[in-house]
């Protein structure tokens, strides 16, 4: 069943029933649960459990710059909607760009995730690290913002090349405290026969850059996921 809005409003809204009704809050909490259609909050909270994201989220530091990558089909783009959404349990505004997908596509993977955060979608054709950092400096709130995809930030000629682009986005990372997470492809040489997660070394790498810019990375393959630290 899918949540009107993510837990941590969903609490806000709770907080507020019970101060202007003068009701106790776990009153207020299986009210607002009951509107969600559960029975009651533990019912509406058992059936909420926390997925990777909220994991995620939780080892996220200001100033990080976050690897989430995984082969085609294994969820690395809701996760990263999910990062976006997730942004406000962290204080920030979650901005999602991408250059592979349209707006109608974006929307279309927001409607199979429970509950709604506020988010920035960009899908502009212009996005590269200096697009990026523009955007992010024009917000009044901190960001998390989540990058779709390393491979083509460097597609159009006119853009530096992408070793370049990583280091000005870790730059701006650092220098703003945002936090900043970029979905990359796996290459299709990694055997998932071999029972593992893919890993830095299975990264694809068209044109070169450090991996040791991204302070962490996350791998997803097959409902697993592996976060931690790079190097």
């Amino acid at each position: 069943m899918r949540l009107s809005a993510p837990i941590y409003k969903l609490k806000r809204q709770a907080k507020r029933l019970a101060r202007d009704e003068g009701i106790a809050l776990h009153a207020a909490l299986d009210r607002i649960a009951t509107e969600q259609g559960f029975k009651s909050w533990s019912h509406l909270a058992s059936a909420a459990q926390p997925g990777p994201a909220d994991s995620v989220l939780r080892q996220l530091e200001p100033g990080d710059m976050l690897l989430v990558a995984a082969r085609p089909g294994q969820g690395k783009t809701l996760l990263g909607l999910e990062l976006a959404l997730g942004a406000g349990s962290l204080g920030r505004k979650g901005v999602f760009f991408t250059l592979d997908y349209t707006r109608r596509d974006v929307d279309e993977h927001l409607a199979r995730l429970p509950g709604q955060g506020e988010i920035v979608v960009d899908t502009s054709d212009e996005i590269c690290a200096a697009y990026i950092t523009d955007r992010l400096t024009r917000l009044d709130t901190p960001a998390l913002a989540v990058i779709d995809y390393l491979q083509i930030l460097d597609q159009r000629r006119e853009t530096p090349p992408l070793a370049d682009q990583l280091a000005a986005l870790k730059a701006h990372a650092r220098a703003a405290g945002a936090i900043l997470a970029m979905i990359s492809q796996v290459d299709r040489a990694f055997d998932p026969a071999r029972g593992q997660l893919p890993g830095i070394m299975d990264i694809r790498m068209p044109n070169p850059f450090d991996p040791g810019l991204f302070d962490k990375a996350c791998f997803l393959h097959d409902g697993q996921v592996r976060m931690g630290r790079v190097g």
